[in-house]
């Protein structure tokens, strides 16, 4: 595939993700986090990584770390998305050495927004095959292995539930009422 081809695709599969996440944020009051989600796709140190990566039913992501052994685009993007629970890895100064970096608690509002791009990402590369299950069996597949707070995983799987079971709409109702809405 050319280059202008590959970054016609990108900008196209990029943009038609933040326009998934923005509907959902806005479903459940997000306004402003639905405007500015993952701009950082369109700088320089992600946009031209996804450029040349890109396969379209993939993040080039995982392509990158294939090639080079790490994403410089995903070290990059996570660092500045607080949509992301690897933002929400912190040194714990007091600990066994084992223990030296945890995962911290996410604040709601980034819970939120994680839940709505995670759905986007798997309506985006899974297309017309979507279910409401994606989002909770890609979720499971990690599970255990990542580096997430208990808290943070508990809910996320919780929210995940309720879409894979109950569908969008109640999803979107539970977000919206229990969970933006519950004191700190």
């Amino acid at each position: 595939m050319s280059y202008l081809k590959n970054a016609f695709l990108h900008f196209k599969t990029i943009s038609h993700h933040r326009k998934l996440v923005r509907k959902g944020c806005f479903k459940v009051g997000l306004y402003k986090q639905g405007l500015l989600h993952d701009l950082s796709k369109y700088s320089p140190d992600e946009f031209f990584v996804g450029v040349k990566y890109f396969q379209g039913f993939r993040s080039p992501n995982n392509a990158e770390r294939e090639d080079i052994g790490y994403s410089s685009s995903w070290l990059h993007h996570k660092g500045r998305n607080k949509h992301h629970y690897e933002y929400w890895v912190d040194y714990n100064y007091r600990s066994e050495p084992e223990n030296l970096i945890i995962p911290v608690k996410m604040p709601d509002k980034y819970l939120a927004e994680m839940v709505m791009d995670r759905i986007a990402a798997s309506k985006t590369y899974n297309g017309a095959d979507y279910k409401d299950s994606d989002s909770l069996n890609y979720y499971l597949l990690g599970k255990g292995k990542v580096p997430i707070n208990k808290e943070t995983g508990d809910e996320l799987e919780k929210i995940l539930r309720i879409l894979a079971n109950e569908g969008e709409e109640a999803m979107y109702k539970y977000v919206r009422t229990e969970v933006l809405h519950r004191k700190s």
